[in-house]
């Protein structure tokens, strides 16, 4: 084993509270890397699609998913903000409702489209890479709804006991 490859190890150990329990995150509709279906994007009905994930590390109080597209011309634009997520879900089902604050008490943020809730795939052109990035906390986070991904972000800091990404593809026909 490489001093390197030691360090690695390590930092990812350390990272993850221990590197026993891993984090996964997966949807029913789109594999890593694959193109998303047209009915979760601007072309089509534009709803969330489905996402699950495995059992988060020990001690996480919320969770937090944050989607985000960083092929976007000018800056890496926010399709989805959602926190306080309660630690015991395993799912976000498709098609979400975009209201600030949901029945389970988990809170959505404002999106680059001047929105709360998901807002889909939308490339102005060329094939775009979309990031759903599940953050486990050991904390539920104070902010009110309609925070931004800046501010979900620095409310996070210190408080990241695991993490999981799915990223899938989208290019508009025309």
């Amino acid at each position: 084993m490489t001093n390197a490859y030691r360090v690695c190890l390590i930092v990812s150990t350390v990272l993850l509270g221990g590197g026993t329990m891993s984090l996964t995150l997966t949807s029913r509709v789109f594999e890593q890397g694959k193109p998303i279906p047209a009915v979760y994007t601007c072309d089509d009905r534009d709803i969330s699609p489905p996402l699950a994930w495995t059992e988060p590390p020990e001690g996480t109080k919320s969770l937090t998913l944050i989607s985000d597209d960083p092929d976007a011309p000018m800056k890496t634009w926010v399709h989805w903000v959602i926190y306080n997520i309660p630690a015991t879900k395993r799912e976000l089902p498709e098609n979400m409702p975009t209201d600030e604050k949901l029945l389970d008490g988990s809170m959505q943020g404002m999106t680059d489209f001047g929105r709360v809730g998901y807002g889909g795939p939308c490339p102005p052109s060329g094939v775009h890479r979309y990031y759903f990035k599940l953050y486990a906390l050991d904390t539920t986070l104070t902010l009110p709804p309609k925070a931004t991904k800046t501010q979900l972000l620095k409310a996070m800091e210190g408080h990241i006991v695991g993490q999981a990404e799915l990223m899938g593809t989208y290019q508009r026909s025309r």
